[in-house]
């Protein structure tokens, strides 16, 4: 079953024990009919999760309310929804794990460095690194479209953002891996993979700590010496803070790019009138990837706890309770979207555009790389439909990364005709 087809699909009864977090693989493929199940049977589901109890929230507007409200927020021992993050379990531990003031200061400065003049010069670089790309893969015919050219591009990009030599670049992209599944709950992660997140903190962090060092002796043109000298007021980023932030950036500034274009080609494919659609007009990508980001976003769920006790739609919480808003239900909320299990490009490329996804967040914690990330899409997308507007899958078979908040394709076999 592929999320293309969900709507004809009648919504399961929900079993004792749903696993909104279910990593078996045909779940994977299409989580979508158990979330629709889910948001109409218990839009406030209690689920244990690993430790701890969490409600599960999966009704947009419910959603909404929770990640614009002052009300909700990251606990302050610095923990997320299903485990603590601290050095000896590994993995990101970052601002976005912060509440104001703290939150405040930390994404003040980091946008003096990462500055909308910095992500747009980078545009140029972005489109030769696409054009070589798409090259070899018209030049091979049938690819894997994750491995030649979604996860180099922005792979490639994000290194040289920070300064990491080309040579590095495989040894970043284990590191990305394990952290980046390193994000799911403890209790659905093996030993192994506990161990591989704990290994890739340590050896992210030596690394940038002499990478660090020498920018602040030798500084260069990169993003890195950007983020070294910023300074406010006095104030400036600490050496753990660089390293928090250099690892957001390599799981945030490509990860999700990774899958947010793997995710928009499958679509694309799966449905040849909006892939003919948008090569009649390529001015409709950015709406291609708006369509992706709610109808299969790379991110599925964000968790909060209440800072204090407040409700959302009635339902009372208590200040410390944890919800999870998940998104990826939410951005198919009949009541929000209409047809939502249908992927629609013009939802958002007309007149009158549909209800603002999720697929970046909301409020305070709104993703910093969001104009990175559409910027990278954008100029890949208009590439690969202009020069390949025939575009299709090589099998049906797909294969989906263990990954469970991060969404994304292990693998896209495609052909590409001129």
């Amino acid at each position: 079953m592929n999320s293309a087809s969900t709507s004809s699909v009648v919504a399961p009864a929900i079993p004792p024990a749903f696993g909104a977090f279910d990593p078996a693989p045909e779940r994977r493929a299409d989580p979508y009919p158990s979330y629709r199940a889910l948001r109409e049977a218990d839009p406030f589901y209690r689920l244990p999760l690993g430790a701890q109890q969490v409600t599960i929230l999966t009704r947009y507007q419910d959603c909404v309310t929770v990640l614009q409200g002052a009300e909700w927020g990251r606990s302050e021992e610095g923990t997320n929804a299903w485990r603590p993050s601290d050095a000896l379990d590994g993995g990101l531990r970052s601002f976005l794990r912060m509440n104001p003031p703290n939150h405040t200061r930390l994404r003040g400065l980091v946008s003096k460095a990462f500055t909308p003049r910095v992500i747009s010069g980078l545009r140029p670089r972005i489109t030769a690194l696409v054009d070589s790309l798409v090259d070899a893969a018209q030049a091979a015919g049938e690819v894997d479209l994750i491995d030649v050219f979604a996860r180099p591009l922005p792979l490639r990009l994000i290194c040289e953002l920070l300064g990491v030599p080309a040579r590095d670049e495989e040894t970043f992209r284990g590191w990305a891996a394990a952290l980046t599944r390193g994000l799911d709950p403890d209790h659905l992660l093996t030993p192994a993979e506990l161990a591989q997140r704990v290994d890739a903190t340590r050896e992210f962090d030596a690394y940038f700590t002499d990478l660090i060092t020498d920018r602040r002796n030798r500084p260069t043109d990169d993003l890195l010496s950007n983020l070294v000298a910023v300074r406010e007021q006095g104030d400036r980023l600490t050496e753990a803070e660089l390293l928090e932030l250099c690892a957001l950036l390599l799981v945030a500034g490509y990860e999700t790019t990774v899958n947010l274009i793997g995710n928009a080609v499958l679509a694309l494919v799966r449905n040849p009138d909006q892939l003919a659609t948008v090569h009649a007009d390529l001015d409709l990508v950015p709406a291609v990837i708006d369509e992706t980001l709610r109808y299969d976003p790379p991110i599925q769920f964000i968790g909060r706890f209440a800072l204090q006790d407040t409700e959302v739609s009635g339902r009372a919480f208590r200040s410390g309770d944890v919800v999870v808003t998940l998104l990826a239900a939410a951005q198919r909320d009949p009541d929000a979207f209409g047809d939502p299990e249908r992927f629609d490009i013009t939802r958002y490329g007309g007149p009158a555009p549909a209800l603002r996804h999720l697929g970046f967040g909301l409020g305070i914690h709104y993703c910093l790389g969001a104009p990175l990330a559409r910027l990278e899409t954008e100029i890949a997308l208009r590439a690969l439909i202009r020069r390949a507007p025939r575009l299709a899958l090589s099998t049906d078979q797909l294969a989906y990364r263990a990954h469970l908040v991060v969404r994304g394709l292990q693998t896209l076999p495609v052909r590409l005709a001129p």
